[in-house]
């Protein structure tokens, strides 16, 4: 009889237990090692996986993404040179921590500085690029800040340019991986980073690229590693398959290579539950502008990048497009001039927009062109 009541209460509360939907907690789908952790699709910034993605925390040598990424602006600003040979203070060579050795007045090409901070995370580097390009290691950080203000990230300040734990030293998974996502716009920053192997000095030393996932993941192409005993193992990375690339940042792992583990969990992740539908290729024509004043009557719209959404697998209906175009636009119109948009819509819901640019240069015409051109305009109303 107790055994039959044990049975009947066991049942009762299954059903009852059954009427109530599970809802699933955030972190729910993955065991991740790792503090916090972010996935994003790179495109839209799309979360699309995260675990106390807003927490505040040391980044160690991640912080490096932003050093390169400030750097590299200040040169295609014509602030410095790839070229350029940089001597070495004795502030630099007497840095520490992860370093290619610098010896105080060693000159060294700021490309390969710069390279050393990517593949080798060089802390002396990072203060030897700082002082040539804006006077001072200091200034460098007042850079990287500066560009956390205009980027709108909420729970980033840095210290430092290297990543030594301070307390006014702090990122969020979040915001590390919107770094990522900016960084991705200059192809020279990601061929650094990219870089598995690169010799310094002849090959001394000879610096291998921290982040595994280079090896080990298929797709992955960047960013950047880093460890203190505070920050623990961290890793803003990127990874791209069949069109679809995504970003994460993990931080805090408490285990050697618990970063690379916890990454590759949310790669998993994302390629098994999203794919991307492209849309319109980049350079794909969606339309044509009538051109005012010009030697030539229309210029083409062009897609600036590939168009495309990130979809669930199996819900790939109900995605279309829209295009925005203004009827004329006056000469003259450079090549690459923005001339409208391209809007992506899931139902009726916009979900990204695409610029749609001039494909080639309108000049603007003669007096005698337009002239000209008015005359067969009045003729051609007239018959």
């Amino acid at each position: 009889m107790r055994k039959l009541f044990s049975v009947a209460l066991v049942l009762g509360c299954a059903l009852f237990f059954s009427l109530f939907p599970v809802v699933p907690t955030q972190g729910a789908e993955l065991e991740l090692e790792s503090s916090s952790a972010v996935l994003l699709d790179a495109s839209s910034g799309q979360v699309l996986y995260e675990k106390n993605s807003h927490a505040r925390r040391s980044p160690a040598s991640v912080t490096k993404l932003m050093t390169l990424v400030v750097a590299w602006e200040a040169i295609e600003a014509g602030k410095a040179s790839l070229s350029d040979q940089v001597e070495t203070s004795a502030n630099a060579a007497n840095l520490g921590g992860s370093q290619i050795w610098l010896e105080p007045g060693e000159k060294m090409s700021l490309q390969d500085l710069l390279i050393a901070i990517a593949v080798g995370s060089a802390n002396d580097a990072c203060v030897a690029v700082g002082e040539h390009i804006f006077g001072s290691h200091e200034a460098l950080v007042a850079k990287m800040n500066e560009k956390a203000t205009a980027l709108g990230l909420k729970d980033t300040h840095f210290a430092n340019a290297y990543g030594y734990t301070d307390p006014n030293h702090y990122t969020s998974a979040y915001d590390m991986a919107q770094i990522g996502r900016y960084a991705l716009r200059y192809p020279t920053i990601m061929q650094w980073v990219g870089t598995k192997v690169y010799d310094i000095r002849g090959g001394k030393p000879r610096l291998y690229n921290r982040n595994k996932l280079l090896w080990w993941y298929k797709g992955a192409d960047g960013f950047k590693t880093g460890w203190t005993s505070e920050a623990g193992y961290c890793l803003a990375s990127t990874v791209e398959r069949d069109g679809f690339r995504m970003v994460a940042c993990t931080l805090g792992s408490p285990r050697i290579y618990g970063n690379f583990r916890d990454s590759m969990k949310l790669y998993d992740y994302g390629f098994k539950k999203y794919s991307f539908k492209q849309l319109a290729p980049a350079g794909q024509t969606c339309g044509t502008v009538a051109v005012s004043k010009e030697a030539v009557s229309q210029v083409e719209a062009v897609v600036r990048q590939r168009v495309g959404a990130l979809v669930v697998k199996g819900q790939e209906q109900g995605i279309t497009t829209r295009v925005e175009l203004p009827v004329r636009v006056e000469a003259p119109v450079k090549q690459g001039q923005k001339l409208g948009e391209i809007v992506v819509l899931r139902g009726n819901e916009e979900i990204n927009r695409v610029d749609l640019v001039a494909k080639e240069e309108v000049s603007r015409g003669s007096f005698t062109q337009q002239i000209l051109k008015m005359l067969k305009a009045v003729i051609e109303c007239k018959y």
